[in-house]
């Protein structure tokens, strides 16, 4: 049974880390991840006594066993440790995110894949960086793959065709999804300040393909700081996604972005705007 929280707590967090899954279909791949990672949380809980964390799995609508997974995991656990949210119907990792991001409790706020494709190990780094470019208690870092387009080793490699496309993604999202700086925006391993957090979901619409673009985007309207850390990252067999409609779903999803923004008809709230100053 979940406490109650206090309006601190609310506003600081309670645990420390939060790691939101978005789960899809993921019984498969899910169980590794969750150990793996569990085991390195421990070792760390270990060595400092104060470090306390907790998961949000957010099955998306799945048609398979990724919730009685998530579930047993729970009950392992305790809920208190590991909590599982579930929509009926498929919503899209985006919403699976935004609604795991809305009911964290932690001061941190680390975003990852059902898949273990990133190294969990990489978390270390990704924080230092965070603490290191956080002002005022905003602050998101995102992990990356780019510095892999190069890389020939086995463990790096992926598909001609995937390389080009993300080389082709990144030219659209510097483009029509106007973020600047930032190589590789698709990666699942991206931490954020609580505050940041709230922030970027109060605003966010998209739920889908491009989620991500719109969220980095909304962080550099709000002079978030924002970083890019490389990561150690390996194809995970298993997936069920097609590289082209994924291009072509992400494309509609970064003119949408372009379009909405440009005209208007999406915006970012006043209130949010007074953020922005105070962190100028």
């Amino acid at each position: 049974m979940l406490a109650a929280t206090t309006k601190q707590e609310e506003e600081e967090g309670s645990v420390y880390l939060t790691l939101v899954v978005p789960a899809y279909n993921e019984e498969d791949r899910m169980p590794a991840m969750l150990k793996e990672t569990i085991e390195y949380l421990s070792k760390r809980q270990k060595k400092y006594k104060s470090f306390t964390y907790e998961f949000v799995i957010v099955d998306d609508g799945s048609k398979d066993k990724t919730y009685e997974i998530a579930m047993n995991e729970s009950e392992k656990y305790g809920d208190d440790v590991v909590r599982v949210l579930k929509f009926e119907k498929n919503r899209g990792k985006g919403g699976a995110v935004r609604l795991g991001m809305e009911v964290a409790r932690g001061k941190y706020i680390l975003m990852v894949d059902a898949d273990a494709a990133t190294d969990i190990n990489d978390l270390d780094r990704v924080e230092d960086k965070l603490k290191e470019i956080e002002r005022d208690g905003y602050g998101i870092v995102v992990g990356s793959r780019a510095h892999m387009a190069e890389d020939e080793s086995p463990a790096a490699q992926r598909s001609a065709f995937r390389r080009f496309l993300q080389k082709g993604f990144h030219f659209l999202v510097q483009f029509l999804g106007g973020v600047k700086g930032i190589h590789d925006t698709q990666c699942g391993f991206k931490l954020f300040t609580r505050k940041s957090a709230a922030d970027v979901t109060r605003v966010l619409h998209l739920e889908r393909w491009c989620f991500d673009v719109e969220a980095l985007y909304i962080g550099q309207c709000l002079n978030m700081p924002l970083a890019e850390v490389a990561v150690n990252w390996q194809e995970i067999d298993g997936s069920k996604l097609d590289p082209t409609q994924a291009m072509i779903e992400m494309f509609k999803d970064l003119v949408t972005i372009k379009t909405y923004y440009t005209l208007g008809i999406w915006s970012i709230p006043k209130e949010t705007l007074a953020h922005k100053r105070k962190v100028e």
